[in-house]
């Protein structure tokens, strides 16, 4: 099983990308907000991934965040969900959003994805009504949760910078909570600005 790759985007085509690893060239399937961001640049990535084993085909699934590959999993134990169809629901609605859909049984945002009929709809709030519970308890009160990438890489930095983890994530959601739409550096200054206070 292949959990991650780094590398360097070389090619990009409509719904993939492929990762340069040491001289090999891997093809990874991405979500529009992933491949429009690597489109643009072709310095190193890091591809959290999903491999996907059929008799006809091995597919890579590719996600910039660990909690977009988590969702990716949830998604594709609901029964008539596939890989294409996660992969457009990752595409077209953000995962707070999505969350937030199912707990408040809001077919109608559900239906505006692409792929997802009425009957879909109602068996994603019906299967991941419990899961997305103890999701959304994951997440800190405001626009920027636990689960959000931003607070995720604000995290991941402090803890790269040798700070504890618990601190780090107290921190960050405690400067998230302040700020309507932080960047990774405001969470981080912020965060340590905290720090400092303790």
């Amino acid at each position: 099983m292949i959990a991650h790759i780094h590398g360097r985007p070389v090619l990009v085509g409509e719904r993939w990308v492929v990762i340069d690893v040491g001289g090999i060239g891997y093809q990874v399937q991405v979500t529009q907000p992933a491949l429009q961001l690597l489109a643009h640049t072709t310095e190193p990535v890091k591809l959290f991934t999903y491999m996907a084993v059929r008799e006809d085909a091995i597919t890579l699934y590719g996600f910039m965040h660990q909690s977009e590959l988590e969702m990716f999993r949830i998604l594709l134990g609901v029964s008539g969900i596939g890989p294409q169809i996660a992969m457009n629901l990752l595409s077209q609605i953000g995962i707070e959003d999505f969350v937030m859909a199912i707990l408040n049984e809001d077919e109608k945002a559900l239906t505006r994805i692409s792929g997802i009929g009425t009957k879909s709809a109602k068996r994603l709030i019906l299967e991941l009504r419990d899961k997305m519970k103890k999701v959304s308890e994951t997440m800190v009160a405001g626009d920027v949760g636990r689960a959000s990438p931003v607070v995720h890489d604000a995290v991941s930095a402090l803890i790269s910078l040798g700070f504890a983890e618990k601190e780090s994530r107290d921190a960050v959601s405690a400067a998230a909570l302040l700020m309507k739409t932080p960047t990774v550096q405001d969470l981080i200054k912020a965060a340590l600005v905290k720090m400092k206070e303790r």
